[in-house]
Formats: structure tokens, sequence, C-alpha cells
């Protein structure tokens, strides 16, 4: 394997490669799926070099990698009709909290 892998990611590419054969899939696929997981933790923990610049690892932040983006709505903003809703704060409240029911409780009166 590379030259830069250590002891560690040699046991791990190792022990990938093994799970993925007796999972059914072929050595050659076996070896690409261990070889990927071992470069995506190296990866992780700034252990290699990065394609854009040549002083080291870049971050990326979590928009640019495509997680925690805002999403816009598809309903129109003008026109169209909105449904009521019938529940209170407090019910809001209740099943917002955490451990709660996804539905609120009715009282009993």
């Amino acid at each position: 394997m590379p030259e830069s892998w250590s002891d560690k990611d040699e046991r791990q590419y190792e022990h990938i490669k093994e799970s993925a054969s007796k999972k059914g899939r072929s050595a050659k696929t076996a070896k690409r799926i261990a070889a990927a997981t071992v470069n995506k933790e190296r990866s992780k923990e700034g252990r290699t070099k990065s394609k854009s610049t040549k002083s080291g690892g870049s971050k990326k932040s979590a928009s640019s990698k495509g997680g925690s983006s805002k999403k816009t709505s598809s309903r129109s903003k003008s026109g169209g009709s909105k449904k009521s809703s019938s529940s209170s704060r407090s019910t809001k409240a209740a099943a917002g909290r955490k451990g709660g029911k996804a539905t609120a409780r009715k009282r009993s009166s």
C-alpha cells in the first residue's frame, strides 16, 4: 500500500477488505472499498495533502459540503389557501419537548 499509510491504516484496510469479502463483494471491489474508507479517515484526520492547496488540507464549511443548508418552500407566497392550525401554544410546546410525544396530548377538563 502507499508509503504514507501507517501500520494502523494497513490494519484498518485489511479488516475492511476481509469484511467486504465476507459480505460477498468481489476481491477488486473489496479492495476499492477498503482503500476509499482508509483514505477518507486519513483525510478527516488531516493526514493527507490537499489537491487545491500546497500548504495542506483545507477545511470546508458545512454549507459547501451540502449539509445544513436552508431550503425554500415550494408553496407560492401569493394565492393558495393556508390551513389553520388548531393547536395552541402550550400543545406545540409540549410536542417539541425532549422525550415528548410527536403530537401533543389533550388535557382532560
